[in-house]
């Protein structure tokens, strides 16, 4: 029996929400075997990001070479990756061991509104680690900053922004609606030959710490277990949604809480 496997390339959350820790409780909660490599520390709860403390560049490619080397990795998903060397030495990474499948959650925010990524670093993530991707998943805020555009305010507009990204080199883009507006959050999963609308509820709920993170770490899940991408992506859908719907059984923290990523077992 072969154990699927998916590693996240992230951020340390200490307050557990987001980042490499979201991402192994969302692999945990999919039946999938969680591997890391650490691209910074934070000092951060649910109110914010108070310190940031970058992991040198060597050692993210030093604990990529330890992975790979000895587990079958099925995916990969990318967060919080700190500024251009470190997305660089990520690259490298990549096209020694070509991983079948990357996930690149371009990471740039957090929920609080504390910026993740340098600016001289997003130039290095268009042109390194994006032509790489299977599927790059940016919310609007960041589609408009890898597009170097207003955002988006249409659905029309949406979609031409994912299809504008996927010349960034990508297979597949899927635009997150989270920050959107109505009773309806509606992802865009857009590749060459298709554009699928993914509707799903929109929760009344502060708690949404990590919906990001989570998502791409549960397409990459997905991925790991074998499913073809437009499933991956709406059995994440799923999952973090009820992951979301479920959050208020959580009483975490003072700011915007997490979301609860082992809704089917407590």
């Amino acid at each position: 029996m072969t154990t699927p496997v998916a590693l996240t390339i992230a951020g340390s959350d200490s307050s557990g929400g987001a980042g490499m820790q979201a991402d192994l409780k969302t692999f945990a909660a999919l039946s999938v075997y969680g591997a890391s490599a650490v691209t910074a520390l934070t000092a951060q709860n649910t109110r914010g990001v108070s310190a940031i403390h970058p992991v040198p560049p060597d050692f993210v490619a030093a604990q990529l070479e330890a992975v790979f080397a000895d587990l079958a990795v099925g995916a990969v998903k990318t967060g919080m990756l700190g500024g251009r060397a470190t997305i660089e030495a990520i690259a490298v990474a990549f096209k020694r061991f070509a991983p079948r499948f990357v996930v690149i959650d371009p990471v740039m925010v957090a929920t609080s509104g504390d910026r993740l990524l340098p600016a001289d670093a997003v130039d290095a993530l268009r042109t390194k680690l994006i032509p790489l991707a299977a599927i790059l998943t940016p919310n609007l805020p960041e589609a408009a900053v890898l597009l170097s555009e207003p955002l988006a305010s249409s659905d029309a507009a949406i979609v031409s922004q994912g299809r504008r990204l996927l010349s960034l080199g990508c297979s597949h883009v899927l635009i997150k609606g989270g920050h959107g507006h109505g009773s309806e959050s509606i992802d865009y999963l857009i590749s060459a030959n298709a554009t699928v609308p993914l509707a799903g509820p929109r929760f009344a709920t502060q708690n949404t710490h990590g919906t990001g993170c989570s998502l791409s770490a549960a397409i990459a899940a997905g991925l790991a277990k074998g499913e073809d991408m437009e499933t991956a992506v709406r059995n994440a859908k799923a999952f973090i949604s009820a992951a979301i719907a479920s959050a208020d059984r959580f009483a975490v923290g003072h700011g915007r809480g997490p979301v609860h990523h082992f809704h089917r077992y407590y």
